[in-house]
């Protein structure tokens, strides 16, 4: 999979993007993941990008300008756009499956008060928020799509049976896990987790994860 972001802030994605499982991937060649800065799209002596909105208010908007330029010479026949802001529809496991089933993918991150609306008019193809709150921009929404996906590509867990047991991919919380010892402080793990009995702890485990997510996420049942 082919990942551009478009940012103000290059050097945030760094340390994050350079660590554990997405280092791996980009090594291995399954996420080529390239950060451009948005300010090598804007040519005035100041490298502007941004302005006052039109009827006023607070804050600045990112000019349509430098990114109709980044996005027509960075994209390709089959990029497919996705502003990250506020008013995006709720990134989920389900839109990041959605993601990972494309090619290539460019992430356009947003700071000030957002985007000019002719940007989101004539540009993306999606839009997507990682929450219902205000981050300082969207780098770190395009770290945690970034991330998300990309463990999501075929050969990037190395067992990919991993990305379909976990949270959310069946609908569900996990059920519970544990590692040895059998016993610890008095806790015991469950004795059909040592029975061997592969029916059972399957039976067992969809049973917990009913339990857990109806105790504690209710809403995805």
């Amino acid at each position: 999979m082919k990942v551009d972001v478009l940012t103000l802030f290059p050097a945030m994605f760094a340390g994050p993007l350079d660590e554990s499982i997405i280092k791996r991937a980009r090594a291995a060649g399954l996420l080529e993941l390239r950060i451009h800065n948005l300010r090598d799209y804007a040519h005035d002596r100041h490298k502007t990008v941004d302005d006052r909105p039109f009827g006023g208010g607070p804050g600045m908007l990112l000019k349509p300008e430098p990114i109709f330029e980044a996005v027509e010479t960075l994209a390709r026949e089959n990029t497919r756009v996705v502003l990250l802001s506020p008013a995006g529809r709720q990134f989920n496991q389900a839109i990041a499956r959605e993601l990972a089933a494309q090619e290539d993918l460019m992430l356009v991150t947003g700071h000030y008060e957002g985007f000019d609306e002719r940007i989101r008019q004539e540009l993306a193809d999606d839009e997507l928020s990682i929450g219902d709150y205000v981050l300082t921009n969207g780098a770190l929404p395009a770290m945690v799509v970034i991330d998300t996906v990309a463990r999501l590509l075929p050969g990037v867990l190395g067992d990919d049976q991993s990305a379909h047991d976990e949270s959310f991919s069946a609908g569900l919380l996990e059920y519970p896990q544990y590692t040895r010892p059998a016993e610890f402080r008095g806790m015991k793990v469950p004795e059909v987790l040592l029975s061997g009995n592969h029916a059972e702890i399957a039976r067992w485990r969809a049973e917990q994860s009913r339990t857990v997510t109806k105790q504690r996420r209710p809403d995805l049942l």
